[in-house]
């Protein structure tokens, strides 16, 4: 019987303790989980292993957690990146995915929350190396709000915007076992979890919010109905809608689609 490769992970991080702890909440007996406690250290290390997914705090001193993205993706383009940020803006998370970022992770985070994001990471690495085939993607509606991979944002009357999740994302996720919504009156800035979804392997996914604002109405309908999610991505399968506070401002951090 032919042994299972296990995958690689790379976990960079300057403070030792915080790299023990993030490499403790992933072991398994499908990774292998090495560390690095600087961006040098990081690309010095991965010259060697090649690894599959590179986990990085965001905020280094010497080569940040951007500059290290940056130079993984010229070098390996297929390489997996996810950073961890102690300041969860949009804009920092939207730099960092637009340079090839797979996801970004704010602090705090739960180990369950941490392994859904790598659980997502190697599906795609997944599809990727197998060649395996994958529902045809539903193509995104012009004019929407969206962060890559996560959110998107439909503008009703200037003031409000009916939220969702984008295609790809769900296309990583497994089966949803359980879909948490926000509150009525619960509020959000751009970038904070808003929504979550457990799979039936109880992988935990946070949702962001595309925009800061307060909830005024939450689809009923995907609360007893969660394939609407992925059969209806961009219209019945919604999730709530944003009474929007800070829109001028936010909407500098979000693409449109065409």
């Amino acid at each position: 019987m032919n042994k299972k490769i296990k995958k690689n992970i790379l976990v960079v991080d300057d403070e030792i303790n915080v790299c023990k702890s993030i490499r403790q909440a992933i072991l398994s007996k499908e990774y292998e989980v090495d560390m690095a406690l600087s961006g040098e250290e990081a690309l010095k290390k991965d010259e060697d292993q090649k690894y599959d997914l590179v986990i990085t705090d965001l905020m280094m001193p010497g080569i940040s957690g951007l500059d290290l993205l940056k130079s993984l993706k010229k070098k390996r383009p297929e390489v997996k990146v996810i950073m961890i940020t102690g300041y969860p803006t949009i804009k920092t998370a939207v730099e960092s995915v637009k340079i090839g970022a797979f996801d970004y992770i704010p602090k705090p985070f739960t180990p369950a929350e941490l392994r859904g994001l790598v659980s997502r990471a190697f599906k795609k690495i997944e599809v990727r190396e197998k060649g395996m085939e994958v529902p045809p993607e539903i193509e995104m509606p012009p004019g929407l709000y969206f962060i890559i991979g996560h959110t998107w944002l439909r503008i009703e009357g200037g003031s409000l915007g009916f939220v969702g999740v984008v295609f790809d994302f769900l296309q990583s996720v497994g089966t949803i076992a359980y879909l948490e919504l926000p509150k009525l009156k619960a509020s959000f800035n751009q970038g904070e979890p808003c929504a979550k979804i457990i799979d039936r392997q109880k992988f935990t996914h946070r949702i962001w919010s595309p925009a800061s604002g307060r909830v005024v109405e939450v689809n009923e309908k995907i609360k007893s109905d969660y394939s609407l999610l992925r059969k209806d991505p961009y219209y019945d399968g919604w999730l709530f809608k944003l009474e929007l506070t800070n829109w001028e401002e936010d909407k500098k951090g979000l693409l449109i689609s065409k």
